[in-house]
């Protein structure tokens, strides 16, 4: 019975094992496809360090300045990438660092959303969840006809409340616009209104 028991106990160590190596990295799973440009912000966690964790904005040369490294060219790299380079860098710091970058995109968010501005979004999140942080669609906000303006001008892009942030061609510094509906859409009174008053004329000038 003994035997069996410290057989048991094994098997139970050596599945664990694989199953925390098969469990995915949030960081290699987020963002090999997303590339780091010029106005986004590096996300840096490191395990039991608060005080070197935090959010970087990269700026116009696409460099990010980190706690203790200084400035480090972040531009081009992938959020893998640039783990691997700073779990490099802080072991001069560190013993063992254990770290996650998450890359997120500083847009604009206008048009009829609850509250306008400026906000930073993880790609990894649904457009929806985006507009969310903006206060929601307003009430006449058309959600199907969302647009993605870059420099003034309209992408050619579909977008969706479902649509993944990543899976679009959005970078940092363009915008989503939520366009309105229009004044008659949005007062449909007014037509009925002047159907009846039209009836009632009608009526009173030919009789009943």
């Amino acid at each position: 019975m003994l035997i069996q028991l410290l057989a048991a106990a094994v098997i139970c160590q050596s599945t664990a094992g694989y199953v925390a190596a098969q469990a995915p990295n949030r960081t290699t799973a987020a963002a090999d496809s997303l590339h780091i440009r010029p106005g986004d912000v590096v996300r840096l966690r490191i395990w039991r360090e608060p005080d070197l964790s935090g959010d970087y904005p990269v700026d116009d040369q696409g460099m990010a300045t980190l706690p203790k490294l200084g400035p480090v060219a972040v531009s081009d790299q992938s959020a893998t990438a640039l783990q691997t380079l700073l779990i490099s860098r802080y072991t001069e710091f560190l013993l063992n660092p254990s770290i996650e970058i998450v890359v997120l995109r500083r847009i604009t968010v206008q048009g009829a959303v609850r509250n306008p501005g400026i906000y930073t979004v993880d790609p990894s999140v649904k457009l929806a969840d985006a507009l969310a942080m903006a206060g929601g669609v307003a009430p006449d906000g058309k959600m199907n006809q969302v647009q993605l303006i870059r420099d003034g001008k309209r992408l050619q892009t579909k977008l969706t409340g479902k649509t993944v942030l990543g899976q679009t061609p959005i970078r940092s510094g363009d915008q989503i616009y939520i366009p309105q509906r229009s004044w008659l859409s949005r007062n449909p009174w007014v037509i009925a209104a002047g159907i009846t008053a039209t009836a009632t004329l009608l009526r009173a000038a030919f009789g009943n």
